[in-house]
């Protein structure tokens, strides 16, 4: 068969793919608006609930068969990590976290579950019969032990190089569905966030390797950034302000290790700038995060540096990154996975950067940092895994100290309202 031969055979309709979709299924890969808006018309047939994993895109809109009460029962949705609308979404029962590092998502997941349904998210099929997978990085393994694999195409999905590129061989469905690219621009900055940033900037060497996560932090640490020299990136996210350190020349790649002059992660998300940043960029590579992520890829890099950014912390330096109490907010995602890369590089740090306190809508300020993390708070890094821990008002050093030092460091860096009463609960608790 031809390319347009095999094209013509596998393209159907979303009509004609919702009645190919099993009774119980598990519907796997990423969010696609065209099948989430449509997928409610088949309960009526269904006398198993479809589970849907959503990650963390899920929630672009108020989809029928999750928020339609009616529909309670017969979909259910899990996913290893939350947003806005799987925290809406919790209190109803249909939603819960599977707990894994981003590393070993898919094989973790795949040793015990088959997809019956994945859904890949792609650009059109090319002339040599490939589709790339847009703005992330495919689970080969996923689509190849998967009992259908749908793509849906998108002219306006952007070519992006690195693992991207999937054979219409190994696809079943092919449905096309003309959709824009989600983007978004990074919010403002506030003078805590500049300053954590650049205390930040303080902790990395030129020609460092970088992670960064997502945030006006992360945001904040990479203007601090513009005038370094020759860093290199190895992320689990791109974002936009990697974009503008590449074009600022801040960032290329010469003294990486691995992947020299290549900026290397496992999907993209930010602005419209950054999309067309990655549109066929050689310089510019996304490979699955089973790769990217993997502590032992990491280390691998020159002078890794891992900055991320927490919810709370205790004075032992555990860092609770998820979880508001026992209530899930966000999940584990890669930073245990790159902070335990970064600790084992020669010359690499692993950092968390947060503002020392928060003010609550009534006015109360509330320390990040604790003397122990609220009941219920899961320890997403721990505290073996940090090296430095960052506030507006220092860096608080965590390597190879004793608990009676680090509770004396981060007391210097938490907030001046809480200080005494931190020292106060230390002593109390014995925390020397």
């Amino acid at each position: 068969m031809t390319i347009q031969d095999k094209i013509k055979a596998k393209t159907i309709t979303i009509e004609e793919f919702l009645t190919k979709i099993p009774d119980g299924a598990v519907i796997g890969g990423g969010e696609n608006r065209a099948l989430y808006r449509n997928l409610h018309k088949i309960a009526d047939r269904l006398t198993k609930p479809i589970t849907v994993s959503a990650g963390v895109g899920f929630g672009a809109e108020p989809y029928p068969f999750a928020y339609d009460e009616q529909y309670r029962g017969k979909f259910q949705i899990s996913s290893t990590f939350y947003g806005a609308a799987t925290r809406q979404l919790h209190p109803t029962g249909m939603v819960s976290l599977i707990p894994m590092h981003l590393h070993a998502c898919d094989d973790r997941y795949l040793d015990e579950f088959q997809n019956d349904v994945l859904v890949l998210n792609t650009t059109p099929v090319d002339k040599h019969g490939y589709v790339r997978n847009g703005l992330s990085a495919p689970s080969f393994r996923a689509i190849d032990e998967a009992g259908i694999v749908v793509a849906f195409l998108n002219p306006n999905a952007p070519v992006v190089f690195g693992d991207t590129a999937i054979s219409i061989d190994r696809i079943d469905y092919l449905i096309e569905a003309e959709a824009p690219i989600g983007t978004f621009e990074p919010g403002p900055l506030t003078d805590v966030d500049r300053a954590i940033g650049e205390h930040v900037a303080t902790l990395v060497e030129d020609g460092s390797t970088i992670q960064l996560g997502i945030g006006a932090i992360p945001d904040a640490v990479a203007q601090a950034f513009m005038s370094k020299k020759h860093l290199g990136v190895h992320t689990e996210m791109v974002t936009s302000s990697m974009a503008d350190l590449v074009e600022a020349g801040v960032v290329d790649g010469s003294k990486k290790t691995l992947h020299p002059y290549c900026l290397i992660g496992g999907f993209a998300s930010g602005s419209k700038k950054l999309v067309e940043f990655m549109t066929e960029n050689p310089g510019a590579q996304l490979m699955p995060l089973s790769y990217v992520n993997n502590p032992w890829v990491v280390a691998k890099n020159y002078k890794m540096c891992s900055i991320n950014t927490c919810i709370e912390v205790d004075l032992t330096g555990q860092i609770a990154s998820e979880s508001i109490g026992p209530r899930q907010f966000s999940g584990s995602g890669g930073q245990n996975d790159t902070g335990e890369g970064a600790i084992h590089c020669p010359g690499g740090k692993s950092i968390i950067a947060f503002a020392s306190a928060i003010t609550k809508k009534d006015g109360t300020r509330v320390s990040k940092i604790k003397s122990v993390l609220t009941p219920g708070s899961i320890v997403t890094l721990s505290r073996n895994n940090i090296d430095y821990i960052v506030t507006e008002y220092g860096i608080a050093p965590m390597k190879a100290r004793s608990v009676r030092q680090r509770v004396d460091n981060l007391i210097a860096v938490a907030h001046p309202d809480f200080r005494e009463e931190l020292r106060a609960e230390a002593n109390k608790l014995m925390l020397w």
